[in-house]
């Protein structure tokens, strides 16, 4: 039995009630939500307490906390992790952006500096971007979601919608054209 057929069986058998499945299945997928996870380590700012291991580790809880139980198959748990990662990354994002901003707290004069302000700045406006993209264009922003978030092929994207490689490629540039565009950045050419 390949992966993503053992996969889809764990799954079937978690949303059945077997917890033990669903651990099995996260374990298969440990490895693979990791690298996701790194990939977008660059919205982490700096110092920041989310690293690869503690997103994963999130999101492992929110999954465990019944997501899961509506799980079809490897292709349908990967779009559910990455709008998981999506929305942890952006809560930690707000908070930092908060922290930033005092949070409530007794303002102390101290010389500081203000760690990775500028990386959870441009998280938030990437999920408002992306959210804009959503309400245009759902399947932009799926697009987005898979790859970036959960770090899935074009290929893996193309399998699972039914299209081409190729359409996915281009939906995924023209994408990030409109998010730059979005957030104020020039498009740039490549990858």
């Amino acid at each position: 039995m390949g992966i993503d057929a053992e996969i889809t069986g764990l799954l079937n058998a978690a949303r059945s009630g077997d917890a033990a499945a669903q651990d099995a299945a996260y374990a298969l997928v440990y490895d693979e939500l990791k690298r996701c996870a790194r990939r977008q380590g660059g919205l982490a700012p700096p110092g920041s307490t989310l690293s690869p291991t503690a997103l994963v580790n999130e999101l492992y809880l929110k999954l465990r906390s019944g997501e899961v139980d509506t799980v079809q198959n490897r292709g349908h748990f990967f779009a559910l992790a990455a709008r998981a990662m999506r929305q942890i990354t952006v809560d930690h994002a707000r908070r930092r952006h908060r922290a930033k901003r005092g949070g409530g707290a007794e303002h102390v004069e101290i010389d500081t500096r203000d760690l990775g302000a500028e990386s959870a700045d441009a998280a938030l406006e990437l999920d408002a971007a992306l959210d804009d993209l959503a309400r245009r264009d759902p399947d932009l922003a799926r697009i987005v979601e898979w790859h970036f978030f959960a770090g899935l092929t074009f290929q893996e994207i193309a399998d699972e919608i039914g299209r081409h490689e190729r359409t996915v490629r281009h939906d995924w540039e023209l994408a990030r054209a409109v998010l730059r565009r979005a957030m104020g950045a020039e498009p740039r050419d490549g990858g």
